[in-house]
């Protein structure tokens, strides 16, 4: 009975022991799926599953009422009824051995045919529609998920194709990767489609390790008591992350900031602009989070350690992560230039004033 109960109740996320950067991440896209989802990096035991089960909990409840799962044929367009129970879930683990048909949905040709009735099986893609998908070894994925998972994180939309009919749905979700490096890369452009991505290894410290062991034991000894003692923290935590959804509208980013994050992923040597679109909405939303409508230079230096450590250029051999050094010399960099401008812009004003003055004056 204690096994049953401990499969059905999550380990809370309030309840995870240190690993403040993992759990950042994944509250950062929990306040703002636009980031792109996050990709947890690190050796086996370090809490990447349990906090990406754990975060499912804290989301808003998803409004499915525009939900549509749209046929195309010959004929034209109709809209085919579903069944929005299994459609409801938050969270969805798209196992490494999935079909394609099981990640997409099936459509059934004979039925069509024969009988005239136009069926199809939604698969894990329309159930993850507004929560979360996650994939545990991404990177052991294989290609041809691969590639469904990035036509449908680009357009948002799932499409099946059988003989000339045509089914598509909505597909939103927030995308959660864990991985043991160890065990092999993941493709790059699978890679630049996380938002954040984080490395996490075991605590050192023997007292967080001890504390890691007692919570676990009692978790497992007894489930609800155990979440039971999280409540308050976790209800105060889903609160938090619904207010600052709301506050996030109202959050402005100044030109120098949006200056300073061109000037980080410039100098970082990261490929395209996803990396400078992405460091300006995790900006945004960390000073949402903090209750914050400004962001300030801090903002940027914390997102750009989740933002870059996947996307910036590597030598051979070299591991992955980020160079604090480079990041800070960057952030010192940026400063001076931006008094140069500022002083520019004013010669410049003096010089316009001094010439309107002169005119009058002939």
């Amino acid at each position: 009975m204690t096994r049953t109960m401990t499969r059905s109740i999550n380990y809370p996320f309030t309840a995870i022991v240190g690993q403040e950067q993992m759990r950042l991440a994944l509250v950062l896209n929990a306040v703002n799926p636009a980031i792109g989802g996050v990709l947890i990096r690190g050796e086996k035991g370090t809490a990447k599953s349990t906090a990406a089960r754990a975060l499912a909990a804290l989301l808003p409840p998803q409004d499915r009422t525009h939900f549509h799962i749209e046929l195309e044929t010959e004929k034209g367009c109709e809209l085919l009824p579903h069944t929005p129970g299994p459609l409801a879930t938050s969270f969805v683990e798209l196992p490494i051995g999935a079909s394609s048909d099981r990640v997409t949905g099936t459509l059934d040709i004979e039925a069509a045919l024969r009988q005239g009735q136009r069926r199809f099986e939604p698969g894990l893609l329309a159930r993850a529609h507004g929560g979360i998908l996650y994939v545990d070894e991404v990177n052991l994925l294989p290609d041809h998920i691969v590639d469904i998972l990035l036509d449908v994180a680009v357009s948002g939309v799932n499409i099946v194709e059988r003989e000339g009919v045509s089914v598509r749905h909505p597909s939103r979700f927030l995308l959660v990767g864990t991985m043991n490096p160890e065990e092999g890369e993941l493709r790059p452009q699978l890679l630049d489609r996380f938002g954040l991505a984080v490395d996490v290894t075991g605590p050192s410290d023997p007292v967080e390790r001890a504390e890691v062991v007692r919570r676990r034991i009692a978790y497992e000894a007894d489930a609800p008591g155990f979440a039971a003692q999280y409540g308050e923290a976790e209800a105060h935590l889903a609160q938090c992350i619904a207010s600052a959804r709301q506050r996030l509208a109202h959050v402005t980013v100044s030109d120098a900031l949006l200056g300073l994050v061109t000037h980080i992923c410039a100098g970082s040597g990261v490929d395209g602009m996803r990396a400078d679109i992405t460091l300006y909405k995790a900006a945004r939303t960390l000073a949402a989070w903090e209750g914050r409508n400004i962001v300030d230079a801090d903002d940027v230096r914390r997102a750009a350690e989740l933002v870059l450590p996947h996307r910036r250029r590597r030598q051979p051999f070299e591991e992955p992560g980020i160079d604090r050094q480079q990041l800070d010399s960057l952030m010192r960099d940026y400063a001076p230039r931006q008094e140069r401008q500022s002083g520019g812009d004013r010669h410049s004003r003096e010089v316009e004033t001094t010439g309107d003055t002169a005119q009058e004056d002939e």
